[in-house]
């Protein structure tokens, strides 16, 4: 292999790397109506909620940890696709 085969597969590599690192990286955004939304969750869709919604959700954030806690057995966890 030439070296410049072998730069090109290393420069190669490294892009496929940092594409999947922004992947499992979470990103917020402003939406074009104004609301708030964080990339990274899903594959495919941003949640986007407006700061409100937001507000309530992140004052809320105890009661989400202590439900997730006591109901640990039910709940499934989906591991990361890499």
């Amino acid at each position: 292999m030439s070296d410049n085969n072998t730069a090109e597969l290393l420069k190669r590599i490294a892009e496929l790397e940092a594409q999947v690192k922004s992947k499992n990286t979470l990103k917020l955004k402003v939406s074009d109506k104004g609301g708030v939304s964080v990339y990274g969750l899903n594959n495919r869709f941003p949640v986007t909620l407006y700061k409100q919604q937001w507000e309530r959700l992140l004052d809320f954030s105890d009661n989400i940890r202590k439900f997730m806690k006591d109901h640990d057995k039910e709940l499934t966890t989906k591991e990361d696709s890499k």
